[in-house]
């Protein structure tokens, strides 16, 4: 284990700390400042190595977590990485953006604030990158089959990489003009800048993954001639229809899906020009939605300029404090301050939209809300509690509601479920031989951590429909969504 004692010796928890609002909202780049190396060495030293440790239970990847946060204390960042590649693919990315469940069911974290898991791993990553220790893994021999993945997130991603390393053709598609998915397009720099997917990228390409991007299948290629051309299809296409808000004034100029104004937000990032940009300079912007991609708008637009910044939930302030409800090892849903609210603005709960309210030519002015109250266990408008909020901007940042079905229903001829996720069998087949479904598109919106765990898991599934057995590891199964939020 690490020090034997570092939980007696250290009991608080120490984090990076994020660079001064007023110098960071200058600019993109991501908020942490690095940490110090004898902070990262005392807090990998907390873990108690436990007989049972609950953070593999906690973690969909099943991160061998005690044994690289040892290494780690021990100074050996090589076995490290080592160790932590064994079970993701993508640490830089889910040590950036995975809520971390594993803290949650940290041992540690019944009675002291549980080890600062994912910020030992993203330290353990930053550094194998930073020495060179992270290098393509090409197959020792081709098996002659081929694979398309469609959709290049985390999850078409992962399965392509554990794809190509068992030996097998893969091509990844994406109709972006650039690959990434929702990890180059939904995310905000200030929160993963793209430098960290380039050089993964550069890695999967140097082992033989190719990247087909610009292409959408089902309009550039039918499902069909996709189908034709290779041994296996997987499908990673993510769960990116947004949930409406069907309320009076919905077709008001001024009011847009959250990860439209993202997108155009990360292609400017890129160099892009983007006409009719939307932005929020000089505008009262209200956020409808308070999950991350709510935050993520709310940082975008401070950067951009906003005169204020409204973001708005319907449902109740979640506790500060881990609830009864939801016991350890359970992964609770807790009040908290990202760094995007840090930088200003005002978040208001329990605030139920009633009305978009337009100025004379026909752009949204404010928003009619009202306080939520619980009817039967529905959420509904108090009456006699409306009150107007000024807006000249409105981001719709409530979730998705599954992946998008015109072609797929179509041309593939596969069925959704009642969430309005694709349907698939316990290894990831879907109805339709060779096509395998994986990540957001069959599992519903989730995390990026089980979106990598999926990927892996559907490689393994393929891998084994390809050659009779499989010589990946994660054979993981879609039913299981023990923490799928």
């Amino acid at each position: 284990m690490a020090d034997p004692k570092g939980f007696l010796k250290t009991q608080s928890r120490e984090l990076p700390k994020r660079r001064p609002v007023s110098v960071r909202l200058m600019d993109w780049k991501e908020v942490y400042e690095q940490q110090e190396s004898g902070a990262l060495r005392r807090q990998a030293g907390r873990c108690m190595d436990c007989g049972v440790p609950f953070c593999h239970q906690g973690c969909p990847l099943g991160n061998l977590i005690p044994e690289w946060n040892d290494l780690m204390w021990r100074g050996e960042g090589r076995q490290a990485i080592e160790r932590l590649h064994a079970t993701n693919n993508f640490p830089e990315f889910t040590g950036r953006l995975c809520p971390a469940p594993c803290e949650s069911s940290c041992v540690l974290g019944i009675n002291q604030p549980p080890v600062t898991i994912k910020q030992v791993e993203v330290s353990i990553i930053d550094q194998a990158f930073a020495n060179g220790w992270v290098t393509p893994h090409p197959p020792e021999r081709l098996t002659g089959k081929t694979v398309a993945v469609v959709g290049s997130g985390p999850a078409g991603l992962a399965a392509a990489q554990q794809l190509t390393r068992a030996g097998h053709t893969v091509a990844v598609y994406e109709r972006e003009d650039r690959i990434g998915g929702l990890l180059r397009y939904g995310i905000p720099d200030f929160k993963m800048e793209k430098k960290q997917l380039e050089q993964r990228i550069a890695q999967m390409q140097a082992e033989g993954t190719r990247f087909r991007a610009r292409v959408e299948i089902g309009r550039d290629i039918a499902w069909d001639d996709l189908r034709a051309r290779y041994d296996a299809v997987v499908v990673a296409t993510g769960a990116t229809v947004p949930r409406d808000l069907p309320i009076p004034g919905r077709d008001l100029s001024g009011i847009h899906f959250a990860m439209d104004y993202l997108v155009q937000q990360n292609k400017v990032g890129a160099g892009d020009t983007v006409a009719d940009q939307i932005t929020a300079e000089g505008k009262h912007v209200v956020v409808l939605g308070g999950g991350d991609t709510g935050a993520d708008c709310i940082g975008t637009a401070h950067r951009q300029g906003a005169l204020s910044v409204t973001n708005l939930a319907i449902g109740q302030q979640p506790p500060e404090e881990r609830p009864e409800a939801q016991p350890w090892p359970m992964f609770p849903t807790l009040f908290e301050v990202s760094s995007a609210h840090e930088e200003g603005g005002e978040r208001v709960y329990l605030a139920s939209t009633v009305e978009f309210l337009t100025n004379e030519v026909g752009e949204v002015r404010a928003i009619r809300v009202a306080e939520t109250e619980y009817v039967d266990g529905r959420r509904v408008p108090k009456a006699g509690t409306e009150r107007e909020v000024p807006a000249d901007l409105v981001l719709l940042a409530l979730g998705f509601t599954g992946p998008e079905r015109v072609t797929i229903e179509d041309q593939l001829r596969l069925t959704f479920d009642g969430h309005g996720s694709l349907e698939r069998g316990a290894t990831y087949e879907t109805g339709e031989p060779g096509v395998f479904v994986t990540g957001d598109a069959g599992r519903g919106q989730s995390l990026i951590v089980w979106a990598i765990a999926e990927g892996r898991a559907t490689a393994s599934a393929v891998d084994a429909y390809l050659e009779g057995e499989t010589v990946l590891p994660f054979p993981v199964k879609p039913t299981d969504r023990s923490i799928s939020v």
